[in-house]
């Protein structure tokens, strides 16, 4: 189908922009004149341009009695940015196909209703499904003001994360590494607890081959500020640093992780940090996703709080075996069956020698 074809394009289009346009969608346009695509667009980061003025301003005259295909309905509201909608209208397009309606209450269907109020014909609903979750994040984010969480691991094929030695250096190859880098570009932060920042000293910043990564905030949980000043999250300066601690935290060491240039969250009363009022705190500061790359501890305690949307866990085709050796999900672990974290719409992938199976929890987007 012809109207799919060039949605399909728009999409694509709208990728273009991953890990950039946060707290914004992804939004990708394509007009169509006489069969053919004559201009296109996509919204490149927060505050620019619109992915349909891009390609109105491409399309110049060739936009009258065009076809516009865009991701997203044109939105409605004067932000940083002016009305897409009424921009269409302008334009003179004739027909409006849109994969999915705007969640934002801002727009939720008004775009739409300011272009059939103009006589432009409009569609709604191609390729919704592909639409949604091209920006999953953002169809969290804007009802709830809670990021999206997704959960890394990285494990033997007998679910070890580590020797019992605690070697785990490295478990899977260079092709599942990269993809870790990319992930880092995508989502607009990377947590893990104190454990992993005192064991192992991490950099937490995207190493792409071509030099185009871009830093996520970095984002500490450690309850009793315990990281160190001279922990490269700290002292690298590389990323925005947060570092979220309870209320017995000393004050002392408070002081001084701030004076060393780090932000510091106070969430909960202890003795554990509040994962759940964390998530608000950094929601309200338009961190919209949240990559979770930490140990055992960290990742279950995510999952029994029921903060995780999405999993992405590699398996690398090894046997470590041992009874203490460390595994991807650990705490206190689920009592009953019944209880246990059940995964949704999964795929799996090869990477290299090593497998990637992506899914979701069966509450993320209910």
């Amino acid at each position: 189908m012809q109207d799919e074809e060039f949605m399909r394009e728009a999409l694509q289009l709208a990728r273009n922009a991953e890990g950039r346009t946060s707290p914004n969608p992804m939004v990708g346009a394509v007009i169509v004149r006489d069969g053919r695509i004559v201009a296109v667009g996509w919204h490149r980061k927060a505050g620019t341009p619109h992915a349909e003025v891009h390609a109105l301003r491409m399309a110049g005259d060739l936009a009258k009695g065009a076809t516009l295909y865009v991701t997203l309905e044109p939105c409605a509201h004067y932000g940083r940015t002016g009305p897409c909608a009424k921009a269409v209208v302008e334009a003179g397009i004739r027909r409006v196909v849109i994969a999915m309606q705007d969640p934002n209450p801002l727009v939720a269907g008004k775009g739409i209703r300011i272009l059939r109020e103009a006589g432009v014909e409009v569609t709604c609903g191609v390729l919704e499904e592909e639409a949604r979750k091209l920006n999953e994040v953002f169809l969290k984010w804007i009802p709830e003001k809670m990021p999206f969480v997704v959960l890394k691991t990285a494990m033997s094929l007998d679910g070890k994360i580590a020797t019992r030695t605690g070697a785990s250096q490295w478990i899977t190859g260079e092709a599942a590494r990269l993809r870790v880098h990319r992930y880092r570009d995508r989502y607009d932060a990377i947590l893990v607890g104190i454990g992993t920042v005192l064991a192992d000293d991490p950099s937490l910043t995207t190493r792409l081959p071509d030099g185009t990564g871009r830093n996520p905030v970095r984002i500490i949980v450690d309850s009793k500020a315990r990281t160190p000043l001279v922990a490269k999250v700290v002292a690298d300066k590389a990323a925005r640093t947060i570092i979220a601690v309870t209320e017995a935290a000393p004050e002392a060491r408070v002081a001084a992780l701030r004076a060393a240039g780090v932000e510091v969250l106070i969430a909960g009363r202890g003795p554990q940090v509040d994962l759940r009022l964390l998530c608000r705190q950094l929601g309200q500061q338009d961190i919209c996703s949240i990559f979770v790359e930490g140990g055992g501890s960290i990742g279950f305690s995510f999952l029994q709080d029921g903060l995780v949307d999405k999993l992405h866990a590699f398996i690398a085709p090894k046997l470590i075996g041992g009874r203490t050796a460390l595994t991807p999900v650990e705490g206190e672990g689920f009592a009953e069956l019944k209880d246990a974290v059940e995964l949704r719409d999964m795929e799996a992938e090869q990477l290299g020698a090593d497998l990637l199976v992506t899914a979701y929890t069966q509450a993320a987007g209910k």
